[in-house]
């Protein structure tokens, strides 16, 4: 996995990345250390999560691990006080935690499947962001001129148009419906609230699609004008671009991160 060059500009935050175990997550967790944060890691793997502490910590980074799930609760309730006792406060969060769905037509869906696909991609971005947020508000600014808090949620570009698989496009519209409104209750009180919506990125994820369905990946594949499959450092790069000041500006926005795939 690629790392880019370290400047230091998280030096002294905690950053708090959901589903943080593989793919994108993984590699936003280890971008975030690099670059001086105090990374808290969240995801249902233990054994990936333990091995990802111990890779940040090898080049001299900081990192813990709480399993949980991001749908229930009481898990994200005490994901967050663990994170405070950990390291003291909150200053981004990035909410990655996903599943992909089964796919397939609205009238032959099972209603179990839709269920856990929204609850994890649509309520537990809900469920985190209420949590964090109550953090952000309640802690202090590192400096007047920063804000209390940045939050990125993961949609995908599944949020921007129709795909195959009901339940996730619905829950990845939602989630930047659900961006959008955080955005503008809390924009006032120094929270910034963004998204990012990859395409297709060579995650786990990915992978599973791939081996279930061989010649739709090579259609896809064609599908981004750019040639090629995306990978998880560049979506980890923008998560912590919109994470940075230097997007002080920016909030309630959905940024594409897709090869030119819904230009077309």
């Amino acid at each position: 996995m690629k790392v880019p060059q370290s400047t230091g500009r998280f030096k002294g935050q905690v950053a708090l990345v959901t589903g943080g175990t593989a793919g994108i997550g993984e590699a936003t967790c280890i971008a975030f250390a690099k670059e001086g944060a105090k990374v808290v890691i969240n995801g249902r793997n233990t054994q990936r999560g333990q091995n990802l502490v111990e890779t940040i910590m090898a080049f001299g980074g900081s990192a813990v691990f709480k399993k949980g799930d991001v749908s229930k609760s009481l898990d994200v309730e005490q994901l967050i006080k663990f994170t405070v006792e950990a390291y003291g406060r909150l200053d981004v969060a990035f909410n990655n935690a996903g599943v992909e769905g089964v796919g397939g037509p609205i009238h032959r869906y099972p209603e179990d499947e839709w269920n856990k696909t929204i609850d994890v991609n649509l309520k537990g971005v809900w469920l985190c962001m209420k949590y964090q947020i109550q953090q952000m508000l309640e802690q202090k600014k590192r400096k007047s001129s920063e804000t209390l808090g940045v939050i990125v949620n993961a949609s995908s570009i599944a949020g921007h148009v129709a795909s195959a698989s009901p339940d996730y496009c619905a829950s990845k519209h939602g989630v930047i419906g659900l961006t959008k409104s955080a955005a503008l209750h809390y924009a006032s009180k120094g929270i910034r609230v963004n998204a990012v919506s990859p395409a297709s990125i060579h995650t786990p994820m990915f992978d599973r699609f791939a081996e279930k369905t061989p010649d739709q990946v090579v259609i896809w594949r064609k599908s981004h004008p750019i040639g090629r499959i995306g990978q998880p450092d560049e979506v980890a790069e923008a998560v912590l671009w919109l994470s940075s000041d230097r997007t002080n500006f920016i909030t309630g926005s959905a940024i594409v991160i897709d090869g030119g795939w819904t230009a077309q």
